[in-house]
């Protein structure tokens, strides 16, 4: 297997994730208020500074329980991940993970800003964890650890990851654009 296109095109995928169409985890917050603003802007693919600030307003202000608080942070790093504003958004992952260990989708998207910031071994490890604890759409964990192999020059493992994020979504295009630029050589 070897990949077609060289470092530049490695470079632009790992880009991908502060899109808004990138893979990030948000997380479900239930009930009103604040809170679940966040969670609706988060999941709704949002990535305006605004909806940050609600995220913000909730922790400061509303009682949640443990999950809602956790989902909370999450949903604000999702947010910040968006804008590339990877370091931020790490502290957010790093918090949620302080209050609720064992919420997939904190570790998912602390894997995806590392990836971002080129800290590849690093988004891998938390990439793993999350694949284990389990995460709503592991689909987007395979993507993003899929980028984290090819950031590792390990290109067979990202091949495997990007055709696994595709058995689990199908109709997701994302991932079959990055398989596009691979070239699998029969030995």
């Amino acid at each position: 297997m070897r990949k077609t296109s060289h470092l530049l095109a490695l470079a632009a995928g790992v880009g991908l994730l502060a899109f808004a169409d990138a893979p990030q985890a948000a997380v479900t917050v239930l009930g009103g208020g604040m809170a679940r603003q966040c969670s609706e802007a988060a999941l709704g693919g949002e990535s305006d500074a605004k909806f940050e600030d609600i995220c913000t307003q909730a922790l400061e202000t509303e009682v949640m329980g443990m999950r809602d608080r956790a989902g909370t942070f999450v949903n604000r790093g999702v947010l910040k991940l968006r804008r590339k504003q990877f370091a931020s958004a790490q502290g957010d992952f790093n918090a949620a993970i302080e209050t609720k260990p064992d919420l997939g989708e904190a570790y998912v998207n602390r894997g995806a800003a590392a990836v971002g910031a080129r800290r590849y071994a690093e988004g891998l490890a938390d990439i793993n964890k999350a694949l284990q604890l389990g995460v709503e759409e592991p689909e987007k964990a395979y993507y993003n650890r899929a980028l984290a192999f090819e950031g590792l020059d390990d290109m067979k493992s990202a091949y495997f990851d990007y055709q696994r994020a595709i058995e689990l979504k199908p109709d997701w295009d994302q991932p079959r654009k990055e398989l596009s630029r691979f070239t699998v050589e029969r030995r």
